[in-house]
């Protein structure tokens, strides 16, 4: 809760006049509790889990030939009721997993230092943050992969997730809650090492889950970020990991592609990759 009671005041807090960000995160924020606010961390996650993959269920849908070609796996095809089906798998998760999580998690971030408060972090700033969280997350997250393949871990728990070989949107998030939890704690790994204010970290929560439902969504297009982002991997990177299954040791990064060529674990996605992409276009 911002410690103002006016504009003014928030003002001559700050030496300047507020932008017109400021003004509007004052009007809105500063009577509400930190913990609510945190709180809309879930809402968001719910709210761009619904909406985003919603074009990729379309053009499941409609399947001709021009969208075929960008299809990794043409030869699947999901129906509605099937893709529903896992949209209802997944707000369950967020029931029992992703929500308790959340808002439990408070009193953690409270003691790192997100903050509330004026003045709002510069563009460059959140760039910058949101930059680092991605790669402190991506290197957390390929080492928990790599766990999630062992024997054991992966018959007890990644298994569920690897039930779509050919992975759509909605099944981003799909996964025994238990992973849910683990994968957790490398997406707080980076606020944790650089904390923020709350509109960042708001805003890489919903790119992380936006860039999660990319790479699963089955579709590879000339607009893809894979085309201009550096070392991102995209979805025919991940596709492939789905692709081979269970028995897959290689493409454990989430985003980028620098882990899986430093430990040596692309070799077979390099190895297979030129027989992938001619069945692939052959089907």
């Amino acid at each position: 809760m911002l410690p103002f009671q006016t504009l003014e005041e928030a003002g001559i807090f700050l030496g300047r006049n507020l932008t017109i960000a400021e003004t509007l995160w004052f009007k809105y924020s500063a009577g509400k509790p930190d913990y609510i606010l945190y709180c809309h961390n879930t809402l968001f996650l719910f709210i761009f889990y619904t909406l985003f993959p919603l074009p990729f269920v379309f053009l499941e849908l409609v399947r001709s030939k021009k969208v075929d070609q960008f299809k990794i796996q043409p030869r699947i095809k999901n129906s509605l009721s099937g893709m529903f089906d896992c949209y209802r798998k997944v707000l369950l998760t967020f029931v029992v997993a992703v929500g308790p999580l959340q808002i439990f998690s408070y009193p953690f971030i409270e003691m790192i230092g997100i903050r509330t408060s004026l003045p709002l972090p510069s563009g460059w700033e959140m760039f910058w943050q949101i930059l680092v969280y991605f790669l402190v997350e991506d290197y957390a997250n390929y080492w928990l992969h790599r766990l999630l393949h062992n024997e054991w871990v992966y018959t007890k728990i990644h298994r569920v997730h690897h039930e779509y070989n050919a992975p759509i949107g909605f099944a981003a998030p799909y996964a025994h809650w238990a992973e849910i939890i683990i994968l957790g704690f490398p997406s707080l790994s980076g606020p944790v090492i650089v904390p923020g204010h709350m509109i960042t970290f708001w805003l890489w929560f919903i790119l992380r889950q936006m860039e999660a439902i990319e790479i699963h969504s089955g579709y590879e297009f000339p607009w893809s970020p894979s085309k201009f982002i550096p070392f991102y991997g995209g979805a025919i990177y991940h596709d492939y990991h789905h692709y081979v299954g269970g028995n897959c040791q290689s493409n454990f990064a989430s985003v980028f592609t620098y882990c899986d060529y430093i430990y040596g674990t692309d070799k077979g996605y390099q190895y297979h990759k030129e027989v992938f992409e001619k069945t692939r276009k052959r089907m």
